[in-house]
């Protein structure tokens, strides 16, 4: 994968955005499976935003017997926090740092841009969004956990220490047991962050309670975006 540039559905909902929200897939979807959530939010009248879906690259996943599909780091374990693939991690972390970047040039100020992900995706929002050193607007994180939280402490910027987090968990979840969500949560809280937690009567997906509560998120730390 090239930090250049990554591929990404863009889409946005009027003609002068005031922020920008980048939201990334989980492991073995692409950037498309999340774009039906901006017309089911939907969004207050007249706050314009701009979002991109950015693909992961394709690579073999251990995990799944070394299946290639669109991952934005390896798993090697069953239980994910063990043996985090860093060098993915890392490398995935550039990638979108490099659309922050794009977003930046494009006259988007960085304390409106919010960074959001699902599992996999919302590993890498976390991971990019404690490390930015630009005030951002935010970083909602869905079904997920800090990647290589031992690693947060040191590595953060004082940019976004106080940065607004949303993190939402399904009880049911087997794909990524709430607990570990909670011992994230518990984590950042530790380190200061501002989390709102929300756990749902739900498994490994978004249900119409979280996507309610999303849109109230989004609209208090965007709708005040100057045109």
């Amino acid at each position: 994968m090239t930090t250049t540039s990554l591929a990404h559905v863009e889409l946005s909902t009027g003609p002068e955005p005031r922020g920008t929200v980048i939201w990334l897939h989980g492991l073995g979807a692409d950037g498309w499976d999340f774009v039906p959530i901006v017309r089911e939010l939907p969004l207050p009248e007249g706050l314009d935003l701009r979002f991109i879906f950015p693909h992961a690259p394709t690579r073999p996943v251990t995990i799944n017997n070394g299946y290639v599909m669109r991952a934005w780091y390896d798993i090697s374990m069953q239980d994910l926090a063990r043996r985090p693939d860093e060098a993915g991690i890392r490398e995935s972390q550039k990638a979108i740092e490099n659309l922050v970047r794009r977003e930046r040039e494009r006259g988007v100020a960085s304390d409106k841009i919010v960074l959001a992900g699902f599992s996999q995706g919302g590993a890498i929002a976390l991971q990019t969004a404690l490390r930015h050193a630009e005030e951002l607007a935010g970083v909602i994180a869905l079904s997920t956990y800090l990647p290589i939280d031992g690693l947060t402490a040191t590595e953060r910027e004082p940019a976004n220490d106080k940065m607004p987090i949303f993190m939402g968990h399904g009880g049911y979840d087997p794909v990524v047991p709430q607990m570990l969500g909670t011992l994230s949560r518990d984590a950042l809280v530790a380190l200061g962050y501002d989390v709102e937690w929300h756990s749902y009567p739900m498994a490994h997906q978004v249900c119409p309670p979280e996507i309610s509560d999303l849109r109230a998120w989004i609209a208090k730390r965007l709708a005040a975006a100057p045109a």
